[in-house]
């Protein structure tokens, strides 16, 4: 399997690796634009443009779409993040040009009918609300607001939903007009691909759009806040997040194998201590999210309102402890955690799509799956435990809190146990 790339000659880069033996693909087009590049007024004008890109074209209608995937049996979808806005189908190896003109279709035709406009507003409008309504969801956004406050990257990814009532057709086309443009685009392809007719095709559907600068967001700068909403829930939810490295920090896979080690999976320290001998919680787990410049260590758990307190602390007990005393064996069961989820993952041709082109997003090229191992093998001992003592000790906290938490401690008495 070989990763090709190529560039068209206004910037659109298209990045593919064939499968021998599948006989289906996955494929799309990945836009590096997303929440963290709206401005303001324009949150949640991302995720609203993901919306209708399947609302129609100039010459397919939103059903014409659906059915012009479906007919042949494959599926189309699309996601917002914060850096990156994906349109991708999956279809069988012989339908990949179809594939690929349905999706430029939608990005270099939509006709943004106001009646379309009206309709998907309020099935982002019911789609605000349900996050809402789901405390392990609307949590999370609430802490990244507490970790980059005043900035687009700490905002949300929906937006507001009286912002998202004022956006118009309008607004979605200054959004096309200031982030879509060629060099923004990825197209990446994987699976039962060949590489030369789809960047003839790319060059058909995508060489006319004309180079233009967009400009990069502004760097991220973690800040560290409380919020907490105290309500008559069932369970008192907590989040906690340090800040960690981004993807382009040399100490990127250290940060990936701690939290594995510390709340990974159910050998990992905060699984065995919370939930299996103390039975404090249900759902406990840490993980480790990057951007491209910036990124979060992060550990959740669910518990009772009367019990929240003894979590938490016990939270920065086991921090404070992998600090000093996380073994080796740890470690190695982390790495091997690691190296097994990239492995098995990109046994997937969507994973391996979706992987060259966050590649090409961050670094302008597709690292051999080799080279990632190496770096994954080569975190040793003591990177951990001295990136550990950093968390547990120096790393400033953002804290979010929901539920019945008035038994919870806040901020200044999580930093006090931490220096204790």
């Amino acid at each position: 399997m070989t990763v090709q790339l190529a560039t068209l000659s206004n910037g659109v880069r298209v990045v593919t690796e064939h499968m021998p033996h599948l006989a289906s693909a996955a494929l799309g087009v990945w836009v590096s634009a997303g929440g963290r590049h709206e401005r303001p007024e324009q949150n949640g004008i991302a995720h609203f443009l993901e919306h209708m890109a399947f609302k129609g074209t100039e010459t397919r209608s939103a059903l014409g779409i659906a059915e012009a995937i479906e007919d042949v049996g494959g599926y189309i979808n699309a996601y917002t993040s914060r850096e990156t806005t994906a349109y991708y189908a999956r279809v069988l190896g012989q339908d990949t040009e179809l594939a690929l003109d349905v999706i430029g279709d939608i990005l270099m035709n939509p006709v943004f009918e106001n009646r379309e406009i009206e309709t998907e507003r309020g099935v982002i409008l019911q789609e605000i609300g349900q996050a809402a309504d789901t405390p392990d969801d609307i949590i999370f956004d609430w802490l990244q607001e507490q970790c980059y406050p005043d900035q687009a990257i700490g905002r949300t990814i929906l937006g507001e939903a009286e912002r998202v009532r004022g956006f118009s057709r309008d607004d979605l086309l200054r959004f096309v007009d200031e982030r879509y443009g060629p060099g923004q685009l990825i197209i990446s392809a994987a699976g039962a691909v060949d590489h030369d007719a789809i960047v003839k095709q790319a060059e058909a559907l995508f060489g006319h759009m004309t180079p233009r600068p967009s400009g990069n967001p502004d760097a991220a700068r973690f800040h560290g806040g409380e919020i907490r909403n105290d309500k008559p829930l069932e369970q008192a939810h907590m989040a906690l997040a340090f800040e960690a490295p981004g993807y382009r920090d040399p100490a990127f896979y250290t940060a990936q194998v701690y939290t594995i080690a510390l709340g990974g999976g159910m050998s990992s320290r905060l699984f065995q201590e919370i939930r299996e001998k103390r039975g404090l919680c249900y759902t406990i787990f840490a993980q480790s999210g990057a951007y491209s410049d910036t990124g979060t260590t992060t550990i959740y758990a669910g518990t009772s309102g009367g019990e929240i307190g003894e979590l938490m602390g016990l939270t920065i007990d086991e921090m404070k402890r992998a600090a000093d005393d996380m073994t080796d064996a740890e470690i190695e069961r982390a790495r091997a955690q690691m190296k097994a989820g990239l492995l098995m993952g990109l046994e997937s041709p969507s994973s391996r799509a979706e992987r060259m082109a966050r590649m090409i997003q961050i670094w302008g090229e597709v690292p051999d799956i080799e080279r990632t191992v190496a770096k994954i093998e080569a975190v040793d001992g003591a990177d951990v435990r001295a990136f550990a003592q950093a968390q547990a000790v120096q790393a400033e906290p953002a804290l979010a809190l929901y539920g019945p938490v008035t038994g919870a401690p806040d901020l200044d008495a999580l930093k006090a146990r931490r220096a204790a």
